[in-house]
């Protein structure tokens, strides 16, 4: 950010930092370990990794991540039907790996994530990709269904989306000793 902000511009900032707080503490680390892995900020699986499991995750994430870079330059700028397969394909394979690991459990919690992996220009694909996504049979139907309820009305029929970028993209943060500050 720059060293003169819009009022405007804090108050959305403060708005996302707002809306990341709301969400559990188990999507709050996924999205920041996916942002590592998906922005290649840090080595998410130093910073990540608790055991065997969550290792081979984040290999199987980053392996899938490899096409971001491709999808940020091919994200549709019409409803062109020729434009939609070769972004919206790949698109719904990441996001159907996402949600599959059981920590994105909203509509809100994916939109956050995947507005910073990629940028605001896939804001009017985002609910096409949500919904094909969570109603996959890899899904178990609870979870299929209370994805597939998160998604509100006014998101799935939007009529224009915002095409001001994010701001806030939350960090690991080391937990500090009380006791030795």
């Amino acid at each position: 950010m720059g060293s003169k902000m819009k009022p405007a511009e804090g108050a959305m900032t403060l708005a996302e930092m707002k809306e990341f707080a709301g969400f559990p503490s188990a999507t709050q680390r996924y999205i920041r370990r996916s942002l590592d892995i998906g922005l290649d900020r840090d080595d998410a699986m130093t910073l990540w990794s608790r055991d065997i499991v969550e290792a081979a995750s984040i290999r199987a994430q980053a392996n899938l991540y490899r096409i971001l870079p491709e999808l940020r330059e091919i994200v549709p700028d019409d409803s062109g039907l020729d434009a939609i397969e070769p972004f919206l394909a790949p698109l719904v394979t990441l996001v159907a790996f996402d949600l599959g690991q059981g920590r994105l459990t909203t509509f809100s919690a994916f939109r956050f994530l995947y507005e910073r992996l990629i940028g605001a220009e896939v804001r009017p694909w985002l609910p096409s990709a949500f919904c094909a996504a969570a109603a996959l049979p890899h899904l178990h139907p609870e979870l299929r269904r209370k994805l597939l309820q998160s998604i509100s009305e006014a998101a799935a029929t939007a009529s224009g989306w915002s095409n001001r970028q994010p701001a806030f993209f939350p960090y690991w943060v080391e937990k500090v000793d009380v006791a030795a500050a």
